[in-house]
């Protein structure tokens, strides 16, 4: 199914323009501001859109950069096709993948969170020239060699409960300084349960056996970051992440080659984005 755009109408702290690109007979949505040769690749994750970056997206533009924020498949303004089979990970990887190369993107700092960074950690390997810089929010690699967390868990449980997941409930309790405005800007995308099922997806996708679908990538990913990564990489955890807090950023810290200390947002939550600006200050001061 496709959301109608007068659903995007006028959502607060957000006035970009919409672009997209065909993939696979689908319509996939990106925002694409400013006009730098640097290239912020912003991927967001779970039940998100590129609406989570709106702040960021002002003061990357502003250092004079470009800024493009694709929604996955099934997310925000792309395409949502009905068949939760059909969402896999190498589903979504390939989209991204296609989406580098379609957009012709190079110079590329890659920012990521949540699923952003699942999928989006395994990409620079296959194109290093593209990828000079990484910016690394609360997430973490689908290896299947370490114990799901038991947040995460209960978390996957819940959407398993909850096939028509109110996402601006969701964001409203999990971002308690978002306007009720800004927490209803994330269920636009989503009119009604049938237009879900990448969000029901994206829980059970998550590496849980070293055989599972994505974990081998993600496993040869973590030693390529850990041994051949030649850019420069920073990270910021929001500590009041229940699911991918400090622990686990802290793990993936020790995986990331040259990768600076992490910058602690005490108040940040799971969708650190959230707190945007706070945390492109302290990035654009570093870089």
């Amino acid at each position: 199914m496709r959301t109608p755009d007068g659903r995007f109408a006028d959502l607060p702290g957000f006035p970009y323009a919409a672009h997209y690109l065909e993939w696979r007979g689908l319509r996939a949505h990106y925002v694409d501001e400013g006009k730098g040769e640097t290239v912020y690749l912003c991927l967001h994750g779970e039940p998100t859109w590129s609406y989570l970056y709106r702040r960021m997206i002002p003061a990357f533009v502003a250092s004079g950069a470009r800024v493009v924020a694709p929604d996955f498949v099934g997310f925000g303004r792309s395409d949502k096709p009905e068949d939760e089979a059909g969402y896999t990970f190498d589903f979504h990887r390939d989209f991204l993948l296609d989406f580098i190369e379609k957009a012709k993107l190079k110079r590329i700092t890659l920012v990521v969170q949540d699923w952003g960074g699942l999928l989006g950690l395994t990409l620079p390997m296959e194109m290093p020239e593209r990828f000079e810089r990484l910016l690394v929010m609360n997430t973490t690699l689908g290896t299947g060699d370490v114990a799901l967390s038991e947040g995460f868990v209960a978390w996957r449980a819940h959407v398993k409960k909850n096939p028509d997941l109110g996402c601006g409930k969701l964001l409203g309790r999990s971002c308690p300084h978002l306007s009720a405005a800004e927490a209803a800007a994330y269920d636009a995308p989503f009119p009604d349960a049938r237009s879900k099922a990448g969000v029901r997806r994206f829980p059970e996708l998550v590496p849980e056996r070293t055989d599972d679908p994505g974990a081998a990538i993600s496993r040869k990913a973590r030693d390529w970051l850990s041994s051949s990564w030649k850019g420069e990489s920073f990270m910021a955890i929001g500590m009041k992440d229940p699911v991918l807090g400090e622990p686990v950023m802290r793990a993936l810290h020790g995986s990331i080659r040259n990768c600076r200390e992490p910058y602690l947002v005490a108040q940040g939550g799971h969708f650190l984005q959230e707190w945007g600006e706070e945390v492109t200050r302290w990035f654009l001061s570093k870089t």
